[in-house]
């Protein structure tokens, strides 16, 4: 019988499906089989791996296989035999079970001593092999270099000077890899902390290398896998493997395991021979780092740590992906600085360290400039300029300013490859990062803005949008900047902002404009420029497009063409300017449903074509930013579909004076009102108190806020009040006990604020406060220990003595002592 016959498998496979019906129906049995199957499937991939291996065997070999393929057919008609069998018959089934333990030991034995005999005779033959094939190459190579010793270029060899100008310009190429190009500070340290960290973790531990796509994350765990005092610390056991995006993990785990159990090799690269493989042992301790190189999945994440969870070993992952639950440390790789960055740059454009003499210094400073620090897009965008014209170099800087590729290798290279993290987002999680690109680059983006877009476009509760946002955040694919009080309960979204690198921006871009323009999705302006030419010369068609990305400067009513919008659901109007005029076009956006217009100027806008409003009917959101708010006349058609408003930044100027404004009539059904950072508001005016509707409202960060209306108990719906950092506000109203519905007090900042109402206990449903840096509250009312429904108290440590006093007798309360946090960043632009 043929070696390729035998290991064909048909007679394995007929067996196993035997002793599977025999496992499940004759208990007598029933260990047997399930110690036979157990066998045979863990040697079925070697038995397949040696039938296409092409090999022909010795003779021997061959006869001792020969018999155990007729051992393996006796089992087979044993296994019929079994099966065939009458139940009640037990005398013929104890007979047939003896034979089936037999037949176990018998293969166990094959396994057990010839495979491994064969395995042995194997390895000894491969040794005399390649001893016999490295003398033949080495021998080659004397002749060739003796043949070769009389070329020269300058005063050596030409092979050896070719070599040696290749490794010199890998090493400086690979990420700061070689020479005095080598190790930018940012590489240093990255490489210094994440030294630290594989150091001091703990035995077992995993530490993670984060960034995005071509921040250098591979290039800085090659560099610390090559670090000397890692080495020295690992006892120069250290294992690098590329994980990639479909990994054969049966393999990785094996060649983990061979490491582990002794295959050492003189390189982090080495390849373990799959031979030595000892499934069976238990891992003796040693010293190993294993380095798991672009980890794209969790599931095969988990499998591979297991493996490298042994006694002395520690495994660094390093992925654009953050997995929380198996990583314990993490370092997010930090873009390169200024100066590296050129550096980088200048090699792969001039393949020198500086700007030549004769190069524009103006246009390369701009270009490296829209790289932002990322490795990847300097070394590509780079090497895609390098020996081009002056007008090429203009052509790419406009390109990418505008998000576009400037040149098949910059697509191919640097855009397609940051696109595989997007390829790997569910249906609504790619719709919401492709939304990113509306927003202008280098800026924060209130996450409240995101998720009252997405609630209102992508059918989303606003915990699943914030869901999505983390997904992101944990994909490296934006950057989520928070609050020092961000992710509490009650917490704002507004309190949270997102950032995200300009080449992301640019792939989310590109992959916007893959259609014509009136079919388009989304329609977004790149960045501040006039109004479009391409747009106005298809202004006679109507555009499809769900979301409209506008950003201008100054925009008067001749500037704006006429469009129609008959599908989209969210404008975003971007400008810099002191005076706006909202485009006429928002007449013919019928199902508009979020509005949001910000003005990144230093000084407030005055808006006009306010009335246009009167068309919005859908509207359900409006966020205004640093503009100033106009007067709504009485005379404004209701918008009935009105939900949310929010006022940042803005001159309220009088426009919500209660003797020239009814909000209730004008938003009937608004449920949420935020004021941030208006310091020319003095009072709320009283017509709030009869939105019935609402359940949000926060007044914050006004510093002119001086008092509360008495009204304010009307807010019958009223669940969640913040009236953080507004420093003049000095009394809290007695009737804002009487809010049966509230759930949630801030009044954290608010520095002069002297009492709380001595009746606070009848805010039954209160169930959380935040009184941080009320440095005037000296004493806590007696009456707040029958707000049954209280579970979090923040405070200072002065009065969390009065709090802890007061809910004593409760459990169920935690008083917690805030530190003090004072945060600047709402004056970032």
């Amino acid at each position: 019988m043929a070696v390729t016959d035998f290991f064909v498998g048909e007679i394995t496979t007929e067996l196993l499906k035997e002793l599977i019906q025999i496992s499940r129906k004759c208990c007598l049995c029933k260990a047997s089989a399930d110690q036979l199957i157990e066998t045979i499937e863990e040697f079925r991939p070697i038995i397949r791996e040696i039938q296409y291996s092409g090999v022909e065997l010795p003779a021997h070999r061959q006869f001792q296989l020969d018999q155990f393929s007729r051992t393996l057919q006796e089992g087979l008609e044993l296994c019929k035999k079994v099966r065939a069998s009458n139940r009640w018959n037990v005398y013929k089934n104890l007979q047939l079970a003896r034979k089936m333990e037999k037949m176990e030991k018998r293969i166990h034995t094959f396994f057990q001593g010839l495979m491994q005999a064969h395995t042995l005779a194997d390895v000894h033959h491969l040794r005399f092999d390649t001893k016999d094939q490295l003398d033949r190459i080495e021998g080659s190579a004397r002749r060739l270099e003796q043949s070769l010793s009389e070329m020269r270029i300058g005063g050596g060899g030409w092979v050896e000077e070719a070599v040696r100008l290749r490794e010199e310009a890998e090493a400086e190429w690979d990420g700061f890899g070689g020479g005095t190009l080598r190790l930018g500070v940012s590489v240093e340290v990255g490489r210094r902390k994440v030294r630290e960290m594989l150091v001091e973790s703990k035995d077992m531990g995993v530490i993670g290398i984060g960034g995005i796509g071509g921040s250098g994350k591979t290039t800085l765990a090659k560099e610390v896998a090559k670090d000397d005092e890692i080495r020295s610390y690992f006892n120069n056991r250290v294992l690098f493997l590329t994980v990639s995006q479909s990994p054969n993990v049966d393999q990785l785990q094996k060649r983990i395991w061979g490491y582990i159990m002794g295959n050492e090799g003189s390189s982090p690269f080495d390849q373990v021979p799959q031979w030595n493989l000892q499934h069976n042992f238990r891992a003796p301790r040693r010293k190993a780092l294993i380095v798991l190189d672009d980890v794209w999945a969790l599931p095969e994440l988990q499998q591979l740590v297991a493996i490298s969870r042994t006694p002395g070993c520690k495994t660094l992952v390093v992925s654009r992906f953050k997995f929380p639950t198996v990583i314990e440390l993490s370092y997010e790789v930090e873009l390169l600085r200024e100066q590296e960055a050129m550096t980088l740059f200048c090699h792969s454009a001039f393949g020198k360290k500086s700007i030549p003499l004769g190069a524009d210094e103006d246009l390369v400073k701009q270009i490296v400039n829209e790289c932002k620090g990322l490795p990847l897009a300097l070394k590509v965008i780079g090497a895609s300029l390098r020996d081009q014209q002056q007008m090429f170099w203009v052509s790419a800087r406009e390109r990418l300013a505008r998000g576009e590729r400037i040149c098949e290798s910059h697509g191919s290279r640097l855009l397609d490859r940051m696109a595989i993290s997007v390829e790997y987002l569910t249906g609504k999680v790619r719709e919401c990062f492709l939304d990113l690109g509306s927003f202008p680059e280098d800026t924060k983006i209130p996450m409240d803005v995101l998720i009252n877009m997405w609630v209102e476009i992508r059918d989303l509760h606003e915990a699943e949008a914030f869901a999505i946002l983390v997904e992101l955040s944990n994909k490296n694919l934006i950057t989520l900047v928070k609050d020092a009080r961000a992710g509490e309960m009650y917490s704002s979204y507004f309190e949270v902002s997102v950032t995200q690198h300009d080449v992301l921006r640019d792939l989310a871009l590109l992959l916007n404009n893959q259609e014509e323009v009136n079919k388009c999705k989304r329609l977004l302006m790149p960045k501040r420029d006039q109004f479009p030419r391409e747009w106005e010369r298809n202004s006679d068609i109507p555009f499809d497009a769900q979301i409209v990305s506008v950003h201008t400067g100054e925009m008067n009513e001749m500037d704006w063409p006429r469009m129609e919008f008959p599908k989209a659901e969210v404008l975003i109007l971007n400008f810099s300017c002191n005076s706006y005029f909202l485009p006429p076009f928002l007449e013919n956006m019928p199902k508009l449903r979020a509005l949001i217009v910000i003005n990144h100027s230093t000084s407030n806008a005055e808006l006009r074509n306010f009335s246009v409003f009167s068309s919005l009917t859908k509207l359900r959101s409006l966020w205004l930013e640093r503009v100033c708010v106009p007067h709504l006349s009485e005379t404004t058609v209701p918008l009935n579909n009105m939900r949310k408003v929010s006022l940042v930044l803005c001159k309220i100027n009088n426009s919500l004076d209660p003797s020239t404004i009814d909000l209730p009539q004008i938003f009937p059904c608004l449920s949420e009102l935020t004021i941030d950072h208006c310091d020319d508001l003095l009072e709320l005016p009283s017509s709030i108190c009869r939105a019935g509707s609402l359940k949000n409202l926060s007044i914050t960060n006004c510093h002119s806020l001086q008092g509360l209306p008495a009204d304010l108990h009307k807010l019958s719906s009223l669940e969640i009040l913040r009236m953080y950092a507004c420093p003049n506000l000095r009394i809290i109203p007695v009737e804002i006990c009487q809010l049966g519905c509230l759930k949630y007090l801030d009044i954290s900042q608010c520095v002069n604020l002297m009492r709380l109402p001595e009746d606070i206990g009848n805010l039954g449903r209160l169930e959380k406060i935040d009184m941080r840096e009320c440095e005037q509250i000296r004493r806590v009312p007696k009456s707040a220990s029958s707000m049954k429904s209280l579970k979090t108290v923040i405070c200072d440590e002065e009065v969390s003595l009065w709090w802890k006093d007061v809910v004593k007798p409760r459990e169920d309360v935690q008083v917690q002592v805030a530190d003090k946090c004072y945060s600047l960043d709402w004056l970032d632009d």
